[in-house]
């Protein structure tokens, strides 16, 4: 199934997909080379890995459920490693819980699609996916009513000048930079205040009170045992 022209990508990027069925990789991969990405595969974790290393892909489309390394694996093998931090990942899953959603966001997902895949539907998450990380490399990023220029060091929200303290201002971008994704405590600290710096767990908590105090509106959310996400 092809998806029409008006879904294309004004904005194109490298995905590795890895699924074990040669079907859902073939539709996968033509569907996104339609919609204007350059796509790679591969058939297992092992291979996945390896092709990522070559590759360097922006987003990595991962099935979970394969025979030898897992998808699971294969997210936790590669985040590990400096180089692929900032890659993005997407999870294809027949695991529709709770339970296994939670241990792909510790481990750093940034989306989930359950199968049978829709080809509109990945395309469109996609789409998504690749407009985040576009605005990651924006000086000025703008979500709703709130406003963050990292040029000026300015927070803005309805209309009015919000100050924050610098890792106050680090931790906000962060969360705003990618709205939805559960931005776990580990990743946190080490992209705010560095995996050198030593502070617990309360600093976070500490900070996000700050904010949301300072904004005077609930735009960050607590995913208990996970994390935090903006929600603006």
């Amino acid at each position: 199934m092809a998806v029409p022209s008006a879904m294309k990508a004004i904005n194109t990027g490298k995905i590795l997909i890895v699924d074990d069925e040669p079907d859902i990789l073939a539709i996968i991969s033509y569907n996104l080379r339609n919609a204007g990405y350059e796509t790679f595969v591969a058939s297992n974790g092992d291979e996945a890995i390896e092709k990522a290393r070559i590759y360097h892909p922006h987003l990595i489309i991962l099935d979970i459920m394969m025979p030898g390394k897992n998808g699971m694996e294969v997210c936790r093998e590669l985040k590990a490693q400096p180089a692929f931090q900032d890659t993005m990942i997407l999870f294809l899953t027949a695991l529709n819980d709770d339970a296994h959603e939670i241990e792909g966001l510790n481990l750093g997902a940034d989306d989930y699609v359950v199968k049978p895949i829709k080809p509109n539907l990945l395309i469109s998450r996609v789409h998504a996916l690749f407009r985040r990380m576009k605005k990651l490399d924006e000086p000025i990023l703008q979500i709703g009513d709130l406003l963050i220029d990292s040029e000026k060091f300015q927070v803005v929200y309805q209309g009015k000048p919000i100050i924050l303290a610098k890792k106050e201002f680090e931790l906000l971008k962060l969360l705003a930079s990618r709205p939805g994704r559960v931005f776990m405590r580990h990743e946190i600290l080490d992209q705010v205040w560095g995996a050198d710096v030593i502070v617990g767990d309360r600093t976070i908590d500490v900070h996000i009170r700050k904010i949301r105090q300072k904004l005077g509106a609930d735009l960050i959310a607590t995913v208990k045992g996970v994390g935090y996400k903006f929600e603006g």
